[in-house]
């Protein structure tokens, strides 16, 4: 729980019309957990999310909702774990997966409470003419990439959004960095929804490969000659564009990510509409080794045992920032257990609304008002993983297990409390948590012709 706060308010904070608060939630693409300073990132600059920390507070344990990007937003899109959403994995033998009618979403529910609903970035969960297209999952506004392939190139002719209800395709110049069309448009959203309720989504594609951003953002990692501070392997090229400097391209990647969200609470705090606002920072999943990037120079991971595309901890454990001026406590860091699936019951909730159908999720509303003593707990976090020869995972208090190959596999057993880096096997001597662990995954499962192991 909160381990230290200078301020905890008694309640979220409203207008005199007791408006419901506005809700912004920025996803980066592919940010380890070790990749902000207030994470103990010591070479990228990221002086906007330290900040939203301070004034705010950080989550130690928080948890992505899958270790790869489309089940991972699908999680938090329907507040359903891998076991049971649709999506759960980026595609389904080389077909993407989009969702479906009855898949609600936090934007439909958002919606439905009144709340003007936007999104702005990458969606990944179903392209025009599909019935998981974002204009029929309850977003009103929407400037970004439908497809993640495409959302793999940062210059491009084209982006989507939604006109008169539908898909259309949005012409863009190609000399542009798609982040700042995209963070514009997030940005005009707020200015045009200020005198009321809004939900912003902003899934933002970088840091995600390709490594590239603007000369400004690199900038700062170059000496006087003009040379990467970093010792550099150039990367020739292939899916992804070639990169001289890819250590500094990602540095630079972060840092541009930090501006823009320096922009929003700057944006928020002009309008006079940051106390009613909470806003959440976090990452899809951990960090890629994609474009030529190694994390392991920044220690992308932090102390914890690998990358995207794993389930241990480094590839879902992520930084997590909540922030809302006189609502959320400030200068506090928490050791609370969450993950994706709690967004869409913390929004309802902090929205005065209901959700009326089941859900894998538990309000963290409590905890960002400042009423921790009213925050409830997760029996258990589960997650389960197509590739790399598949897998299952499993957080139930201190413990951690991780299943490979999922649901025939041994049992790797870990004790977070002592052993965060996933270093020391217990299982053989723990048999009574493992016999847990395992009727917990026999539970979680719920099969899906679609999803099987190959």
């Amino acid at each position: 729980m909160l381990l230290s706060a200078a301020l905890l308010p008694a309640a979220c904070t409203t207008t005199e019309e007791n408006r419901p608060p506005n809700i912004v939630l920025v996803v980066a693409d592919d940010l380890g957990y070790g990749d902000l300073g207030v994470y103990g990132q010591e070479h990228i600059r990221t002086p906007n999310l330290d900040r939203m920390a301070a004034e705010g507070f950080r989550f130690t344990q928080f948890y992505s909702g899958s270790t790869v990007c489309a089940p991972s937003r699908s999680v938090l899109m329907t507040g359903l774990h891998t076991g049971h959403t649709l999506v759960r994995g980026n595609a389904n033998n080389g077909a993407g997966v989009p969702l479906r009618p009855e898949d609600v979403t936090i934007a439909e529910i958002l919606r439905d409470a009144g709340y003007a609903t936007g999104m702005f970035g990458k969606w990944g969960l179903g392209v025009e003419g599909t019935t998981g297209a974002p204009s029929r999952q309850g977003f009103n506004a929407f400037v970004g990439y439908l497809d993640q392939v495409h959302a793999h190139y940062y210059y491009v002719d084209h982006l989507w959004t939604i006109e008169d209800g539908t898909m259309q395709r949005l012409p863009v110049d190609s000399t542009r960095y798609s982040q700042d069309i995209i963070a514009e448009a997030a940005l005009q959203f707020i200015d045009e929804h200020q005198d009321r309720p809004f939900f912003l989504y902003a899934p933002f594609t970088i840091p995600h490969a390709e490594l590239a951003v603007p000369d400004s953002s690199i900038a700062p990692y170059r000496n006087e000659a003009g040379e990467s501070i970093f010792p550099e392997t150039p990367f020739p090229g292939g899916h992804y564009g070639a990169q001289p400097t890819p250590l500094a391209a990602y540095a630079g990647m972060v840092s541009h990510l930090d501006h823009d969200v320096g922009r929003i609470l700057d944006r928020l705090e002009r309008h006079g509409i940051a106390e009613n606002t909470i806003v959440l920072f976090t990452s899809d999943n951990g960090p890629h080794e994609a474009g030529g990037y190694d994390p392991t120079f920044f220690d992308g991971n932090g102390p914890l045992r690998g990358v995207k595309r794993d389930l241990y901890e480094g590839g879902i454990r992520v930084p997590t920032i909540a922030w809302g001026p006189g609502t959320v406590p400030s200068g506090a860091v928490t050791d609370h257990v969450g993950y994706f699936a709690d967004l869409l019951v913390t929004s309802a909730d902090l929205a005065g609304t209901e959700v009326s159908f089941s859900h894998d999720g538990v309000s963290m509303a409590p905890l960002l008002t400042g009423r921790e003593d009213a925050q409830a707990e997760h029996d258990y976090l589960y997650w389960e993983f197509y590739e790399r020869g598949s897998a299952q995972a499993v957080r139930m208090k201190d413990w951690k297990a991780v299943r490979r190959p999922a649901f025939d596999g041994p049992i790797e057993l870990y004790d977070l409390a002592v052993d965060i880096g996933e270093t020391k096997n217990l299982a053989d001597d723990r048999p009574a948590v493992v016999r847990d662990v395992l009727h917990i995954m026999e539970a979680a499962h719920v099969p899906d012709p679609q999803w099987t192991v190959r």
